[in-house]
């Protein structure tokens, strides 16, 4: 079925960025969740990223992300990017920085849209492109006393 767009629930919101933030912290889901609550959306996709107990296959012993001084600022023009290419009614994306244990979250991003396939596509180039184009690397260490930098951009 064809969507016309006549109501206003189905275009993207005024300001539909409602949290951006890098922080020492632990992050919350609900807090996510809770800044892309939107009565005109039908759809909420989140993702969250966690911190395995393993990568590349080697074990994993330890783990701390850094970034540049402008990661927020990179962190709001992808966030911008993806809110002007879909029809985005909330867009909030929050990434851990020092040093995190397996299990913690590391990174925490939601979108919401009128329709459900909008916001999986949405969250998903969010996601994609704060990984790819913000400033910030993660620290790895090996429990055989090995270690690497793995860096966003």
């Amino acid at each position: 079925m064809a969507r016309t767009h006549d109501h206003p629930g189905e275009l993207a919101a005024q300001d539909p960025i409602r949290l951006l933030d890098i922080r020492e912290t632990p992050l919350s889901v609900d807090e996510v969740f809770r800044a892309v609550g939107d009565d005109a959306a039908g759809g909420t996709a989140l993702f969250v990223g966690t911190v395995r107990d393993h990568d590349g296959g080697q074990d994993v012993g330890a783990l701390g992300y850094s970034c540049h001084p402008t990661a927020v600022d990179e962190l709001r023009r992808v966030a911008e990017k993806v809110a002007a290419n879909f029809p985005v009614r909330g867009l909030a994306a929050v990434h851990r920085v020092g040093e995190l244990a397996v299990g913690d979250l590391a990174v925490v991003v939601a979108v919401s849209c009128a329709h459900r396939s909008e916001a999986f596509a949405a969250c998903r180039t969010l996601i994609d492109d704060l990984k790819h184009e913000v400033p910030i690397w993660k620290h790895q260490r090996f429990s055989d006393g090995t270690e690497e930098w793995v860096g966003a951009c």
